[in-house]
């Protein structure tokens, strides 16, 4: 009964050279298997990291977006203060209360030295009289003191001054006698 083992093996020898065994081709493939999953690995964490720098650029450009809104918002109000503050009007009223006065009119030297225009002083018009309503710091039967304001005006209007010439106080004002003109100014402006 020898005889038909025999096929057998010649059968069993062919089928094996049929097929291909694992061992030898599976130790071929895990190089290239491992190369494959570490690319794979290398590129997700590569698009992990650059998604993560794009949000913060995002998220940087958002709060450098809202910045520059606050800083316009207030450069626009600091314009308009500005401008309020520039008007013509605005500009008399902080000019009378820090003690200014119109300017009189004007005298300019021609080239060769004569005067034209006939130069006048800078005088205050007559400043209000002052309310007969009391203060709400005094008491109520009192009335009220044109003297015990700071603010009282002197004969000229201006501030009262102690014994000393108006001219003197109000700092670069020449004395009486040597009266100076105003710078003229340029036309358009």
């Amino acid at each position: 009964m020898s005889k038909p083992a025999a096929p057998l093996k010649g059968r069993a020898a062919r089928l094996a050279r049929l097929m291909p065994s694992t061992g030898p081709s599976t130790a071929a493939r895990t190089p290239f298997v491992l190369l494959v999953v570490l690319l794979l690995g290398g590129g997700l964490i590569t698009l992990l990291l650059l998604n993560s720098a794009l949000n913060e650029g995002s998220f940087r450009l958002s709060e450098l977006k809202r910045e520059t809104t606050e800083l316009t918002d207030e450069q626009q109000a600091l314009q308009r203060d500005v401008d309020s503050r520039s008007q013509p009007d605005a500009l008399e009223r902080r000019a009378r209360e820090l003690g200014m006065v119109p300017g009189g009119s004007p005298a300019f030297l021609n080239p060769d030295g004569t005067v034209r225009g006939e130069p006048s002083e800078a005088t205050a018009p007559p400043s209000p009289s002052p309310s007969p309503t009391p203060s709400p710091g005094a008491p109520a039967d009192a009335a009220p003191d044109p003297d015990a304001s700071g603010a009282a005006a002197g004969p000229s209007g201006s501030a009262p001054s102690s014994g000393s010439d108006p001219a003197t106080e109000s700092g670069p004002a020449t004395a009486p006698g040597a009266e100076s003109p105003p710078p003229p100014t340029s036309p358009g402006r």
